[in-house]
């Protein structure tokens, strides 16, 4: 139930505006949006669609829209999605529907994605907030992409020089977040997300 302003009129329900996280590989930004979840429930998170098949465990709708190469085509030919991109073969993207109708219904609602994406997002909607999620330091998300020891030098050293093009993008955003705790940055970005404004 709103309330009412002097002149009798309802007051306005808040309109959030759709913050979009992104930055580069090893920033922890699964880490820092899943603490999120937990923060705000209520929050509005896109589920992105894609063009690749359902690893084990994944169910459709929860972790992503599972649809074919037809299908995905067609949701770009209408311009049913807010930004997109092909990585390895599959197509990803956000449809906006459902961001459109969690906004209209008064949901903050949260996109996390890539540079890229991000970069569409502004072009798509440009009342959108863009947050970038930094590491503390360079050094440390040195630490966190080499430090899993899993992978080979050069794909190591492309993360690298792939985060070190993201985080010079940092200037686009709307807003800056350094995630040197999960928590403490969790609920920074909290206050960004339900903010208003």
């Amino acid at each position: 139930m709103t309330g009412l302003q002097a002149n009798g009129e309802p007051v306005p329900a808040v309109r959030h505006r759709l913050t979009v996280v992104s930055g580069p590989s090893g920033v922890g930004k699964s880490s820092v949006v899943g603490e999120l979840r937990t923060l705000r429930p209520d929050v509005y998170f896109s589920v992105s669609v894609t063009t690749r098949a359902p690893r084990p465990g994944e169910v459709d709708g929860t972790h992503y829209h599972f649809v074919d190469r037809q299908a995905f085509d067609e949701m770009v030919a209408h311009g049913d999605l807010l930004e997109h991109a092909e990585f390895a073969g599959n197509c990803y993207g956000t449809p906006r529907g459902p961001v459109e109708q969690a906004l209209a219904a008064g949901r903050p609602a949260v996109l996390e994605i890539e540079l890229q994406g991000a970069r569409q997002v502004r072009t798509a909607m440009p009342e959108a907030r863009l947050v970038m999620l930094m590491p503390p330091s360079w050094d440390e998300l040195v630490g966190r992409l080499t430090g899993r020891g899993t992978e080979q030098e050069a794909a190591v050293r492309a993360r690298l020089a792939e985060a070190e093009r993201e985080l010079a993008a940092a200037g686009e955003f709307d807003a800056r977040v350094v995630n040197a705790d999960v928590r403490t940055a969790a609920a920074e970005l909290l206050t960004l997300v339900v903010g208003g404004g």
